[in-house]
């Protein structure tokens, strides 16, 4: 009889949520992770009073209400409301496009003038037939203007690839508001958890082993042993040793400096750089994530890199090409009983953390049954 119904690979939101639950249920749960902390890629840390967002900008919001009241067991949330600023070349304009984005641009100031000059751009971007890549989608969306000041560039840095070159369903939409309404997301509930996120997976994980500094694939054989069923989030592609060829991904690399004597740097957590020559897409002013609280101010430029093996993979790169492999991982795993895989490494897929926790609580209730 194995010590552990379940042995979790991952601390971070996927592997936290899914030990909650089965902890809940009454199984016996480990949780190994090979950093030497709890939260993944939320992972936050207090610098001088400041929740600092180590791995990237992590605002959390959904519209469904069961994960809206798991995530509110394990902290309070506070009201921020995520409000992106773009810098094309040091004139700065709001994201979403919205009535702002347009009176910048085209200096109109109705909704009537917005939807004329936006048909009107539009005709000039649209192409015949079915758009073929992101540039001729985006540009059949918005058109000329607002595509080669505030996507193009961001895009480009983004992936690491002309946007001729990459598939039009990266952008399937592009939010266009008629409305003077600057928040990024459409969803009911929004916010950061007070205290940062390390301390809400802590409180997730609160009651539950678990053991950090442990490389599960260096120490497979002995750590299979202990558990009836693995739950694994990391790479798919890695855990079989990259057997069918490797999965690609985007990584990031950050600069993340303290300003001891600034109170106030840029005065927006998020402004994205969208020109081409900037080499960073955006800079982080972490204190604006809990409304300016702490002395001084931390900020983090965010460069786009390539990934390769032994780098920390941030995007997959869900093109035909990798999606295919996917799909042949997917299919070698569902012969193996032992393991289950989670996550946005596991499922190569996008996820916000809204889509983790519904997908987490999806995959629980199928893998026990309840």
């Amino acid at each position: 009889m194995s010590e552990y119904d379940y042995l979790i690979v991952g601390a971070g939101l996927y592997g936290a949520t899914f030990a909650r639950l089965a902890t809940d249920d009454g199984y016996k749960c480990l949780v190994i992770d090979k950093r030497p902390n709890v939260a993944g890629n939320v992972y936050t840390e207090d610098v001088n009073g400041i929740n600092v967002h180590k791995y990237g900008a992590h605002i959390f919001h959904t519209s469904d209400k069961e994960v809206w009241d798991f995530a509110n067991k394990f902290a309070e949330f506070n009201r921020y409301t995520n409000m992106v600023i773009a810098n094309y070349k040091g004139e700065l304009y709001s994201m979403p496009f919205n009535m702002y984005t347009f009176n910048k641009m085209w200096g109109v100031v109705t909704p009537e003038e917005a939807r004329a000059k936006l048909d009107e751009q539009i005709a000039i971007g649209k192409k015949d037939g079915e758009p073929e890549n992101l540039e001729e989608q985006a540009l059949s969306l918005i058109g000329p203007d607002i595509y080669n000041k505030l996507v193009k560039g961001y895009t480009e840095k983004q992936w690491g690839r002309k946007a001729t070159e990459l598939p039009a369903f990266i952008i399937k939409r592009l939010p266009v508001r008629l409305t003077y309404d600057n928040n990024y997301f459409n969803d009911s509930y929004q916010g950061i958890p007070v205290g940062g996120y390390t301390k809400w997976i802590e409180n997730m994980l609160d009651g539950i082993e678990v053991r950090l500094g442990i490389d599960y694939l260096e120490n497979k054989e002995s750590l299979d042993n202990i558990a009836s069923k693995i739950i694994y989030t990391g790479m798919i592609d890695e855990y079989y040793n990259y057997s069918l060829g490797q999965l690609e991904y985007r990584s990031l690399r950050f600069e993340t400096e303290y300003l001891p004597d600034t109170d106030d740097f840029q005065g927006n957590a998020v402004v994205n750089y969208t020109d081409a020559e900037t080499p960073f897409t955006r800079i982080l002013e972490h204190k604006h994530f809990e409304f300016g609280k702490g002395k001084g101010t931390v900020v983090t430029r965010e460069y786009p890199a390539e990934w390769k093996v032994g780098d920390e993979p941030y995007y997959p790169l869900n093109n035909e090409r990798n999606n295919e492999l996917y799909k042949r991982y997917e299919e070698l795993s569902q012969s193996d009983s032992k393991v289950e895989f989670g996550g946005r490494l596991g499922k190569y897929k996008y996820y916000d953390m809204d889509d983790t926790i519904a997908a987490c609580m999806d995959d629980y209730k199928r893998i026990t049954r309840k």
